[in-house]
Order: C-alpha cells, then sequence, then structure tokens
C-alpha cells in the first residue's frame, strides 16, 4: 500500500491511497474460507462447497467490503501518523470507471485543513468584566420577603392594600382555570387594584388578561399557559375569590435563622443580612462571568482573522446530511455555521496553547459540587460526602449529563483563562443596573 499527499494550497489537499492485491488478498481469502466452511449450498455438502463456486457467488462483495474496511483504517492511521488537523472528513473522489476485477486499486480523497493562526487575547480596548454587588435597597426587599413568607396568614373579610389573595382563574375558551395566590401590589394600573379592593370571598370578578399583572411572566403563571401565548394576550376572564390573608411578617429571631440556613450558622439579622449578600452575589457572579464569557467569544470570532476551506466545506456539509442538498442549500448552511465553527477552531487552539485539560477527577469534583447546590435548594444544606460521591457516580454514567457538565466546566475553566490573560476592566454595579445596561 503507497500512501501521498498533494497540497493544493494552505488550507486543501488531495491523499491518494494505492492498494495492491498483497494488502487485500489474505483477507479476502480468510474471510471466503469461512464462508466455505458454513455455506449452505444445495447439492453440496456443508464445508465442501467449491472454493470456485464459493468466490463465483461471494468473492466480489466481500473484495469490496474489505478493500473499503483497509482504505478506511489506513486513511486514519495516516492522518493520526501525519498529525493532520482536518475539518470535517475526508472526501471521495468520484470514481466512475473503477474495476473492481483488476488487482490493483486507486482512491483519491479531498482534506479540508484547519488553518494555523495565533488568539490574542490582548485587546486593544479592555472588555468590561461587571462586578455584580446586592445593595441595601435589594437586601431589604430580600429580608422582607423572607419575613412575609415564613409568616402566619391572618384572614380578612375583604380585599385591601395588604392582602393575599387566592381564587381560580377562568375562561372557557382557551379552556383556563387554575387556582392561583397573589398580592394586589402585582396588579396593574388602579382601574384594575380596584376591582380588587373591597371584594370578598366568593365574589366573581369580570377582567381583562391584558396589562393584569405588572409582570407578563406572572400572568403566565397565574394563567398556566406558555412564554409564547402570554404575550399580547388579550382575553376576557374571570377570577372567583376563595380566600383573603394578610400576612403577618415572622420575627426575625433565632428559630427563624436556623429554618433557612441550618443550626447556629446564622445568630442575629446583621449576620442574615451579610448571608443574604453573600448567597446573592454568588448568584450574580454566575451571571456576570456568562456576560464576560459571551462577550469575549463574539470579540475573538470578529477580530481573529483566518481563512477556511470554505469550498470544500460546503461541498461536505451538501454531501454528509441525511438528504443531499443543492449547491444553494449548502452554501446558506455553511454560512450559518460559519461563526460557531470559528469559535470552535479558536477555543481549540486557546485549550492546546494553555495546557487546559478537564480529567476525570475533575469532572467528578464539578459534578458533586453540582449536586450539592440542587440538594441545598431543598433544604440540605450540608449532605454526607458519601452520599454526595454516590449521586455524582451515578450522574456520571448517563453520557448526556458528562457532555453537558463537561461543556460547563470547560466554559468555567476558559473564563479563569480569560479573567487572567484578557485586558479587562471591572465595573461594580448593582443587579437592577446591571439588568438595565445589558439588556436593556
Amino acid at each position: 500500500m503507497n500512501i501521498t499527499r498533494e497540497q493544493i494550497d494552505e488550507l486543501n489537499a488531495i491523499v491518494k491511497v494505492a492498494i495492491t492485491k498483497e494488502d487485500y488478498s489474505d483477507r479476502v481469502d480468510k474471510i471466503l474460507t469461512d464462508y466455505r466452511k458454513n455455506a449452505n449450498i444445495p447439492g453440496f455438502r456443508k464445508g465442501h462447497v467449491p472454493m470456485g463456486l464459493v468466490k463465483k457467488q461471494y468473492g466480489k462483495a466481500v473484495l469490496v467490503d474489505e478493500v473499503n474496511k483497509l482504505l478506511q483504517d489506513s486513511l486514519n492511521k495516516y492522518l493520526t501518523e501525519e498529525k493532520l488537523d482536518v475539518l470535517g472528513n475526508p472526501l471521495p473522489k468520484a470514481q466512475d470507471n473503477l474495476d473492481w476485477d483488476a488487482e490493483e486499486f486507486n482512491f483519491e480523497f479531498e482534506l479540508g485543513l484547519a488553518p494555523d493562526f495565533e488568539v490574542d487575547l490582548n485587546t486593544k480596548k479592555p472588555i468590561t468584566h461587571y462586578n455584580i454587588i446586592a445593595d441595601d435597597k435589594m437586601i431589604d426587599d430580600q429580608v422582607d420577603r423572607i419575613a412575609k413568607q415564613y409568616g402566619k396568614l391572618i384572614s380578612q373579610e375583604e380585599v385591601n392594600d395588604d392582602s393575599e389573595i387566592t381564587g381560580t382563574f377562568k375562561n372557557e375558551e382557551k379552556e383556563i382555570e387554575n387556582r392561583y395566590t397573589f398580592t394586589l401590589d402585582k396588579i396593574k394600573g388602579k382601574t384594575n387594584a380596584k376591582k380588587f379592593t373591597g371584594a370578598k370571598a366568593g365574589d366573581v370578578l369580570e377582567l381583562k388578561s391584558k396589562n393584569l399583572f405588572e409582570d407578563d411572566h406572572q400572568l403566565m403563571q397565574a394563567l398556566q399557559v406558555s412564554h409564547d401565548e402570554v404575550h399580547d394576550l388579550d382575553i376576557a376572564l374571570t377570577f372567583s375569590i376563595e380566600e383573603i390573608n394578610k400576612r403577618e411578617a415572622a420575627e426575625l429571631n433565632q428559630e427563624l435563622f436556623d429554618k433557612l440556613f441550618g443550626p447556629e450558622v446564622v445568630k442575629s439579622e446583621e449576620e442574615m443580612r451579610a448571608k443574604i449578600k453573600e448567597d446573592a452575589e454568588k448568584q450574580f457572579q454566575q451571571q456576570s462571568d456568562q456576560k464576560l464569557l459571551n462577550d469575549i467569544t463574539e470579540y475573538l470570532v470578529e477580530n481573529t482573522k483566518f481563512d477556511l476551506p470554505a469550498e470544500f466545506l460546503q461541498k461536505w456539509i451538501q454531501t454528509t446530511g441525511e438528504q443531499e442538498l443543492s449547491d444553494e442549500q449548502a452554501k446558506e448552511e455553511y454560512e450559518k455555521s460559519e461563526q460557531g465553527l470559528r469559535y470552535q477552531l479558536i477555543e481549540g487552539k486557546l485549550i492546546k496553547d494553555n495546557n487546559i485539560e478537564t480529567k476525570y477527577e475533575d469532572l467528578k469534583d464539578y459534578a458533586k459540587e453540582f449536586v450539592r447546590a440542587q440538594m441545598a435548594q431543598f433544604g440540605q444544606t450540608d449532605p454526607d460526602e458519601n452520599v454526595l460521591e454516590d449521586i455524582a457516580g451515578r450522574v456520571l454514567t448517563n453520557q448526556d449529563e458528562v457532555r453537558r457538565l463537561s461543556e460547563q466546566l470547560m466554559s468555567q475553566k476558559l473564563t479563569k483563562l480569560y479573567k487572567e490573560k484578557a485586558n479587562l476592566k471591572t465595573k461594580e454595579i448593582t443587579y437592577d443596573d446591571f439588568v438595565k445596561e445589558v439588556y436593556g
């Protein structure tokens, strides 16, 4: 067997594979011998079929199959040994006149090669890294919410400004019938609020869905409709009032602190406020890091210049799907995926140049932290280490979960790299201002 490469340009090459009879004859003869031992052909005892008949009946199919296997194995080995960084897969060049009765075969494959380029994280213009803080107002609001959430309900005769109202929303046409609890301050506008004020249990209110709540997401929960459906929803509703309560705030004492944070973790309102601030800013850190990751990704894709073997990639896209695409469809698909491919190459370059790797132990530790965070949401703030090990081990038997967690862990490692090496400027900002500045 002889394999040679013809370099067309920096991004394209042709690999030629010449296979001789010596390369495949032993493999084909062995398989045909096995066929002869087991063949059931009328007129012949098992194992006594003439080899000539076996070759006539099965020889061509076995030859084609074995040559193709040999071809793929040798091509993959060649690409590995030559350390060729190919994009997509090698594309066989069409051979309409291939003669399978010949003893030697010649094949050609087109290769699309990954470009050689450098990634510069030291941007001319610094990229903003937000340090999102929990301000006093946010902490005050959270303390109030907790006190009300854990407070006791006091029944009221009629709805007033501080009422918590429970009832059922209905609309027959949309088949809506959902029981929901909300506070009067979530209702939008004085006109709507006036319909509730003074109402009593058993009353049925006539309402409109449009502009009923301050937040459309609350309307989505109140009516149990989809995110897409809730926007611009304008239907008539009835609301049957079932309960009217006032929630008396809980006392900020040790009993409440233990219930929220575990025994003796927090011992005063001051410590509670500090813990709320700490927990909130941990959450904000995740959003800040994701924003940084998105911004640097966008910058690198726009500013890291290199060419791609576009013609080859379009041809590869055209021929490797379930259905063959037209030239125009393949070009359109390539244009859609080009930015993603560029970032994959940039990310791969950063990972290689900075020796970033994800070992199994790293992934297991990351899975344990993920499980720990999930358990904390259900009040299990101090899980046993053996329990964490066991659950994390089960999670890592699921390949989809392994892939998802690996991607998250790699994003975390890249974010750490960006914080160390990218040209960043830190901006301290409250969460509300961060939302306004980033999301408008």
